[in-house]
């Protein structure tokens, strides 16, 4: 059986108007061709859909039968047509996005609350990870987009800067250096200090590092941790202070302070990070979204 939409449709409008004349005004077609398609049609279901009379045209118990059925499909087929046009211009699809912990707590919400808005067609899967791993999964192709650390990595991925924030020091609430409004870096000098895992943290590692060597800071690390929720939480303990990024006072811990550096200039850089070579329109749509939302983030040098 060989069924076309386009005598589906001719069915249907002649059903609706019981009259050949005024169906084929209405689907913009002559009579004749429009006769064609109803004969064809029944000819490839075997049976008659319409009794015709020189005055009337009506349906049969079969033609009554077939047309909720072909209402059905011409509906399917049209949503099938919107869904495969949704998809190809990036106004539907999946997106699954990799992110920090600390970018979870204020920049992601943010942009899902916005984008589920604006972009109701496409679904954000969201996966928490270290930004080591998410260079890995970008490369691997296991995600579409990440929320990254810069590291130096050689890497072809595209890179876009979406937030800049200062390290601050935190410290459990009674101690001694939040005296001071700004802790100078030497007062960070064999001090118990929390610092950065140089394999899972490595950026905030690195970071830091460079900051206290010049001026020859050597504080007394007593953990290396990747996470710096768990940071918070091991400053909140008594075990030492830490450098961190700003938004680590989202955490809002009990027991933990934080002052500002009064003489470190580093801030800790968020870039969104995806393959040029990708295949997901939806991911376009959605980083021309992030792009305008992110937009008040000034550009500095490319992520390496």
């Amino acid at each position: 059986m060989n069924l076309e939409f386009n005598q589906l449709r001719c069915f249907v409008t002649v059903a609706e108007e019981l009259h050949f004349g005024r169906a084929a005004a209405r689907l913009h077609m002559t009579q004749p061709p429009l006769t064609r398609h109803i004969q064809l049609l029944e000819h490839a279901l075997g049976v008659a859909l319409f009794e015709r009379t020189s005055r009337s045209v009506r349906l049969t118990t079969a033609g009554r039968v077939f047309l909720t059925d072909a209402r059905r499909l011409l509906q399917f087929a049209e949503q099938a047509a919107q869904s495969a046009r949704q998809f190809g211009t990036g106004a539907a699809g999946k997106i699954t996005i990799g992110f920090t912990a600390v970018s979870g707590y204020e920049l992601i919400p943010s942009l899902i609350a916005s984008a589920s808005e604006q972009l109701p067609g496409i679904t954000l899967l969201l996966k928490e990870m270290v930004s080591v791993g998410q260079f890995a999964a970008l490369e691997a192709g296991t995600i579409d987009l990440g929320f990254v650390r810069p590291l130096n990595t050689a890497s072809e991925l595209s890179f876009q800067l979406i937030a800049r924030e200062p390290l601050l020091l935190a410290m459990p609430e009674r101690h001694p250096l939040l005296a001071h409004s700004q802790v100078a870096l030497t007062e960070l000098h064999r001090q118990r200090f929390i610092m950065y895992s140089p394999d899972e943290g490595k950026y905030f590692h690195d970071l830091i590092h460079a900051l206290l060597h010049a001026p020859r800071v050597v504080p007394n690390y007593v953990q290396h941790i990747s996470q710096t929720h768990s940071i918070i939480g091991l400053v909140r303990a008594g075990m030492g202070i830490a450098i961190v990024p700003a938004s680590a006072q989202h955490f809002n811990v009990q027991g933990v302070a934080f002052r500002e550096l009064a003489d470190a200039t580093a801030y800790a850089e968020l870039y969104m990070a995806w393959r040029p070579d990708h295949r997901n329109p939806a991911l376009d749509a959605l980083l021309g979204f992030a792009s305008s939302h992110f937009s008040s983030v000034q550009q500095p040098h490319p992520a390496a």
